[in-house]
């Protein structure tokens, strides 16, 4: 345990396993929602910009949640925060499988991407006060694997249920993350310096001072690596089917993608160890570019297939990366805010992404064409971030190097 001296019934370990849940169940909603877009632009005879819309408004919904929940972790603690924006998303979702039509859509689904915005950095701050140094990277970058669970669980789903539930069916499945409200208010509880702050006025000139030359390289960062993750992989089971693939298949080759991010997470943790923070994304940021520049050109199914796994390999393990980096430039007071701020720039390129690919596609711009759109984007984001220091701020303000 480090120096915030979060105290839960359980193991700091056991803790962390609960979070990393609450996370998957994230990945799960966002992953199933990819898998549906071709369902639901099908059942409402929608166009590529409008399926990319759908995606868009939800992440939109997601840049209003990580400001008011970031804040939110500041002024009335972690677990408090948690807790709403969880419930908040599986509701949702609950309201979302019964909508009729598209505007009703993508209105409801605004409101449960405000929950999915809202716990992410909350939960990412949680981690980050469980440890320090370079453990506490190390364990970021775990608990963003279970990101790619939840992703493998939304393919699996979609695979064996999305015949006999349909596409409300399956968004109704994301609403058992409810539940799991109950293991976070039993073990879950704010560190001596967060209960600490939410007894105090907020203080704003904090908040003012972490505003430093940093955070315009870090939005960048974060902006990018969101453009591209979101850009490429909400729109992988359709490029696949654009590329002549069944709708079915499309499952399974984008599952074997997404079984590749694991590896990627851990080669990221495991070299927190020997590298620094911002070295490590912008290695993984330069494969994923590599990667975009491989799925592009991929014809062949073997290739297409090959392509997608460099680029969940590497493009998740930068989004891990990202993750770990960004709390441990704040101190406790203000890191609840500045992540959920950092997060929520970030999420204007996911926002951009698929809104892009889809008018690209409607264009007629080729698959090759948008993929080094990817790549340039991907160089940018690797550039900004090695400008930014690797650090871990204790609670009593000093700087330590990792």
């Amino acid at each position: 345990m480090d120096a915030t001296q979060n105290k839960s019934s359980l193991n700091p370990f056991s803790t962390f396993l609960i979070i990393g849940t609450a996370w998957a169940f994230d990945a799960l909603d966002v992953g199933l929602l990819s898998f549906v877009m071709p369902l639901i632009r099908k059942e409402w005879l929608l166009t590529q910009s409008q399926t990319g819309l759908v995606s868009s408004v939800s992440s939109i919904g997601m840049i209003a949640g990580g400001f008011l929940f970031g804040h939110l972790a500041d002024k009335i603690g972690r677990q408090k925060t948690l807790i709403a924006s969880l419930l908040l998303f599986s509701l949702g979702n609950v309201v979302l499988a019964f909508t009729q039509g598209f505007v009703p859509f993508l209105i409801v689904r605004f409101i449960v991407g405000a929950g999915l915005g809202g716990e992410l950095p909350v939960a990412a701050t949680y981690i980050a006060e469980l440890y320090s140094g370079k453990k506490r990277s190390m364990m970021l970058i775990l608990a963003d694997s279970f990101w790619a669970v939840g992703w493998l669980v939304a393919a699996f789903l979609s695979y064996a249920l999305s015949g006999l539930l349909g596409w409300r069916g399956l968004l109704i499945v994301t609403a058992c993350s409810g539940f799991f409200v109950v293991a976070i208010r039993k073990h879950v509880s704010d560190s001596d310096d967060v209960k600490q702050n939410t007894k105090e006025k907020f203080d704003f000139n904090a908040l003012k001072q972490a505003f430093t030359w940093r955070t315009p390289l870090l939005w960048t960062a974060w902006f990018m690596v969101m453009f591209s993750y979101y850009g490429m992989f909400m729109w992988l089971p359709s490029i696949l089917v654009s590329k002549g693939n069944s709708f079915v298949s499309s499952f399974g080759y984008t599952t074997l993608m997404v079984v590749a991010q694991l590896p990627g997470y851990f080669g990221a943790a495991w070299l927190t160890k020997h590298v620094r923070l911002r070295y490590i994304f912008s290695i993984y940021m330069l494969g994923t570019a590599f990667g975009a520049v491989m799925f592009g050109n991929a014809v062949s199914v073997s290739a297409t297939i090959i392509a997608g796994c460099v680029l969940s390999f590497f493009n998740l393990g930068a989004y891990g990366a990202i993750i770990a980096l960004t709390p441990s430039l704040y101190r406790v007071k203000t890191r609840g805010t500045m992540t959920g701020l950092a997060e929520g720039m970030g999420r204007f390129g996911a926002v951009v992404g698929p809104l892009l690919v889809g008018f690209l596609m409607d264009k007629g711009f080729s698959i090759n064409s948008i993929f080094i759109l990817f790549m340039v984007s991907l160089i940018v984001g690797a550039i900004a971030v090695l400008a930014l220091p690797d650090e871990n701020l204790s609670k009593d303000g000093q700087n330590h190097a990792e």
